[in-house]
């Protein structure tokens, strides 16, 4: 069993629906999961040696929502290598921007820069070809939940 947080970064609320619909599959996997809707850096070094699980649409050209963009900068300017961090990435995006899933592909690579564990490939979901993105993420969640 492991402590998750899922942090979640919504215009819509259809990243935070996602969210809504991962933490009953990670409950039933054993894990304790809590929903950060407007995520702190706080929040996220409390985290930092247990699992976290970015929910994140995409807005303009490929920017963040305004609930996870303070802090996607704060982790960037305020703190370095991370190695302890393991974190999974659900990306929802609409492919026919040039920035398909930016937000959730640009928090990977920060994480990555630092040194952090993914777990599992990040899932894009492209709002074109899936407009209720639970269809694809819950099973993609369903099998992540057993990776740890």
């Amino acid at each position: 069993m492991a402590q998750v947080g899922i942090f979640v970064g919504t215009v819509y609320g259809n990243a935070l629906l996602v969210a809504e619909e991962a933490e009953p599959i990670l409950q039933d996997a054993g894990h304790d999961v809590k929903i950060f809707e407007d995520p702190t850096l706080s929040d996220w070094q409390n985290y930092a040696d247990k699992v976290a699980l970015i929910v994140t649409s995409t807005t303009g050209q490929g920017d963040f929502p305004d609930s996870i963009a303070p802090l996607f900068h704060s982790i960037k300017d305020k703190l370095g290598h991370q190695p302890g961090v393991r974190y999974g990435v659900i990306a929802l995006g609409d492919s026919s921007y040039d920035n398909y899933c930016g937000a959730g592909k640009t928090f990977d690579a920060l994480l990555q820069e630092h040194g952090a564990t993914r777990i599992g490939e990040v899932l894009t979901v492209d709002a074109t070809e899936y407009p209720e993105p639970e269809e694809v993420t819950s099973p993609w969640v369903e099998n992540w939940a057993t990776l740890f």
